[in-house]
């Protein structure tokens, strides 16, 4: 049985919050669709799962302007629904097909809209990362006050990039917002067997000079949301970059072929008393703002967005020979005789 745990004042209104609450449903069933067609071979190469760590995107994207820059890692699919992907465009991308976001040339790993500022899925553990100082730097260079937010796992926290742009980052106070998503596990790995240090606060924003240096629940996405909201408004206002470190669960494995035989069926049942989706629903319903007839119109609307966006990416094209070489660099591409 899940409990709410939010405080009483809400920071946002009825609508906002049944909206987030159905993103977090999108993004699920999203998910969950997206491991049956995998397992169908529909989708091929690799597929890392988000189920369970729905709060933390929704959370806090929702509290960032249109304007501002996300940026995430290969665990990508509910940052770009949170960010407004159609589910139409992810699901296409996942089917390799020519209407997906990334033109059916990036899969799972390598979901972008840049028309929404969403600079994409990266698959090289933490190499992203200086992406997002650079992105902040060039806020910053302009003069304008947008701000990024980059997601990355815990076991980015081990990469020498991660350390190297932080250090830029608390040395220029670049208006970034660093987002460690701790579910523990590191691939299979514990955050215990690899990390000497466990909380990651100490590791993140201290040792380069951060604003701030705080952990979320971010099961509970209002929390989530409103210590995004701090850190935004501390880097509008020329304070510099904020590390959050965002405590989370995953529910599926590492990625598709994982058996997931470094946790116990115990570990995971006790995680899914506290899922995000079923905590809001406890939230809204102890307010009032959604009722048995509410939430099943809701997973009902949502079921026909994911199929019909299956729908979608089963009927169109794959991508042409003539896109072989596009989208590779800036530049034209010219074959060598």
């Amino acid at each position: 049985m899940a409990h709410a745990q939010t405080e009483a004042k809400p920071i946002v209104d009825r609508e906002q919050a049944l909206d987030w609450l159905r993103q977090m449903l999108v993004i699920r069933r999203f998910e969950e669709r997206s491991a049956m067609l995998y397992q169908r071979q529909k989708i091929g190469g690799f597929c890392h799962l988000y189920s369970g760590q729905e709060a933390c995107a929704v959370g806090s994207i929702g509290v960032l302007r249109e304007d501002d820059y996300v940026i995430t890692a290969y665990r990508d699919h509910g940052h770009a629904l949170a960010r407004g992907m159609e589910p139409r465009a992810g699901m296409a991308e996942m089917l390799g097909k020519a209407s997906g976001c990334s033109k059916g040339k990036g899969g799972s790993m390598h979901f972008f809209q840049a028309n929404r500022n969403f600079m994409g899925g990266h698959a090289i553990v933490g190499s992203h990362i200086p992406l997002a100082a650079g992105m902040a730097f060039a806020s910053k260079y302009r003069g304008d006050d947008r701000v990024t937010i980059c997601f990355f796992g815990d076991g980015a926290m081990d990469q020498g990039a991660l350390h190297e742009a932080f250090n830029m980052a608390g040395l220029w106070k670049l208006p970034v917002i660093y987002v460690v998503e701790n579910n523990l596990m590191s691939m299979g790995t514990h955050l215990h067997r690899h990390s000497a240090v466990l909380d990651l606060t100490q590791r993140g924003g201290p040792p380069y000079g951060f604003s701030a240096s705080v952990a979320v629940d971010a099961n509970d996405i209002e929390a989530m949301a409103e210590t995004t909201l701090e850190a935004a408004n501390r880097a509008r206002a020329g304070e510099g970059p904020t590390f959050i470190e965002a405590k989370t669960y995953r529910y599926r494995g590492h990625s598709m072929s994982d058996p997931m035989k470094y946790r116990t069926a115990e570990e995971l049942e006790k995680a899914r008393e506290r899922d995000p989706i079923a905590l809001y629903e406890v939230v809204l319903r102890e307010r009032g703002w959604v009722d048995d007839e509410g939430l099943e119109l809701m997973q009902a609307e949502v079921k026909e967005l994911i199929d019909e966006a299956i729908a979608h990416a089963e009927e169109a094209p794959e991508p042409g020979l003539d896109e072989i070489y596009t989208d590779i660099t800036v530049s034209p591409h010219i074959p060598q005789e």
